[in-house]
C-alpha cells in the first residue's frame, strides 16, 4: 500500500482521475497535508464523503512510526523511524542559534556500503535504498517536532544514513515533493545533498537542475589518505572528486561544501592543512572542519581520536591564512549519538 508521501500532485490527480474523481482535488489534499505536517482534517478538507472513503480505504496517511526519542543536552533531538516496508532510519533535529529556527538531518539508506571507517552507519552494512515517500516522511517528522518546540524547520541536510548518490532516484523525487510550493514548501536553496564522491551522482544532481546545494565528504587532500578511511577513494581521486564539484558550482551556482572529518594524527598535520587548502585554490568552496565524533572501532578494527581543540583551530587557521572560507563546526547531539558520523540503525 502506498501513503500519501509516496505521492506528487501529477500521480496523485492521475489516482484520482482513474477511481473516477475530480483530479483538482489532489492538490487540495496534499497542501492540506504538508501543511498539516503528516496529519489531516478531513471536516476542513470538505473532499466528499465517497473520495475520502476511497482515500481511506486505498491509501495510508503515512508508513512510518516513531520508534524511539533521544534529546541531548543541548536540546538536538534524534528520531528512529521504523518504516512498514521494513527497517529503520535515524534523522535529527538541530535547534539553531536563531530561537525561531531549526535545522534537520535526514537518511536516504538503510545502513550504508560505502564503509567510511570513521563512520557508524556502514557498520551494519547496506540493506536497502529508502522510497521517496520514506524520506519525506522524515522530513514531516523532523517539521512536526520543530513546531511542537515552536521552532521552524527551515534547512535540511542529506547527511544521515547512507550515500544519497547511490539512491538519486528517490532522492530528486523526495527533494521536489520536499521543497516545492504546492507541497513541503521548504524551497530548494535551503536543502543540501551530500555525497563521498561519487563522480557520476554528482553530475546527474548538476544537470536535474534542483538548485540545492551539494557536500563533499573529503576528509583529506591526498589519495592515499583519503582511500584508508574512505575506501571509495579506491575508484576516485581525490583531484577527480573535487573537479566534479567544481564543475557542479560552476553549472549551478551554488556554493559547494567540503567536509573534513578531523581524526588525530591521520589527516590533521600542517602539511594536510596546507595540501588541502593548494586543493581549494582557485574554488569558491566552503570548508567545514568537523572534530571527530566517536563510534568505537571502525570496520578495519581502528579506533580513532579526536584532535585537540588547539589542534583543530591551527589546521583551520593555517586554510584561512590561504583564503580559504573554513568554519569549524561546533559537534551537536554527541551525546545521545546524534553527531556526524553517529547514526545507526537501532532497534533495540
Amino acid at each position: 500500500m502506498q501513503s500519501l508521501c509516496d505521492h506528487d500532485v501529477d500521480s496523485l490527480a492521475k489516482q484520482f482521475a482513474d477511481w473516477g474523481f475530480k483530479p483538482i482535488q489532489a492538490g487540495k489534499l496534499l497542501r492540506a497535508f504538508y501543511d498539516g505536517d503528516g496529519a489531516i482534517d478531513w471536516q476542513e478538507l470538505h473532499l466528499g464523503r465517497q473520495l475520502q472513503a476511497q482515500i481511506e480505504a486505498e491509501i495510508k496517511i503515512r508508513l512510518s512510526h516513531l520508534f524511539t526519542t533521544r534529546i541531548s543536552v543541548d536540546g538536538t533531538s534524534k528520531f528512529l523511524l521504523a518504516f512498514d516496508r521494513g527497517g529503520a532510519v535515524e534523522c535529527v533535529l538541530m535547534p539553531a542559534y536563531d530561537p525561531i529556527r531549526a535545522a534537520g538531518c535526514v537518511s536516504s539508506q538503510i545502513g550504508c556500503a560505502m564503509g567510511c571507517d570513521f563512520c557508524a552507519s556502514t557498520k551494519s552494512g547496506f540493506e536497502r535504498n529508502l522510497e521517496a515517500g520514506e524520506i519525506v516522511e522524515q522530513f514531516l517528522t523532523l517539521r512536526r517536532h520543530a513546531a511542537a518546540c515552536g521552532r521552524r524547520l527551515s534547512t535540511l541536510v542529506f547527511m544521515g544514513m547512507g550515500e544519497p548518490m547511490h539512491n538519486l532516484d528517490n532522492v530528486i523525487a523526495a527533494v521536489r515533493r520536499i521543497a516545492s510550493p504546492e507541497m513541503g514548501n521548504l524551497g530548494f536553496r535551503n536543502i543540501t545533498i551530500s555525497t563521498v564522491g561519487i563522480i557520476a551522482g554528482i553530475e546527474r544532481l548538476a544537470e536535474a537542475d534542483l538548485n540545492v546545494h551539494l557536500a563533499l565528504s573529503l576528509h583529506a587532500p591526498d589519495d592515499q589518505t583519503r582511500s584508508r578511511i574512505v575506501p571509495t577513494g579506491r575508484k576516485f581521486s581525490v583531484a577527480e572528486i573535487v573537479a566534479a564539484a567544481k564543475s557542479f558550482q560552476e553549472r549551478t551556482g551554488r556554493v559547494v561544501n567540503i567536509e573534513y572529518c578531523l581524526l588525530e594524527g591521520v589527516n590533521d598535520s600542517d602539511e594536510q592543512a596546507r595540501a588541502l587548502a593548494d586543493l581549494m585554490d582557485g574554488f569558491r568552496a566552503h570548508v567545514n572542519l568537523i572534530p571527530y565524533n566517536p563510534i568505537g572501532p571502525g570496520l578495519s578494527g581502528t579506533s580513532y581520536r579526536t584532535p585537540p581543540p588547539a589542534k583543530i583551530s591551527a589546521f583551520g587557521a593555517i586554510l584561512r591564512s590561504r583564503g580559504v572560507v573554513a568554519h569549524i563546526r561546533r559537534t551537536r547531539g554527541d551525546d545521545v549519538s546524534a553527531a556526524c558520523g553517529q547514526l545507526r540503525e537501532m532497534m533495540a
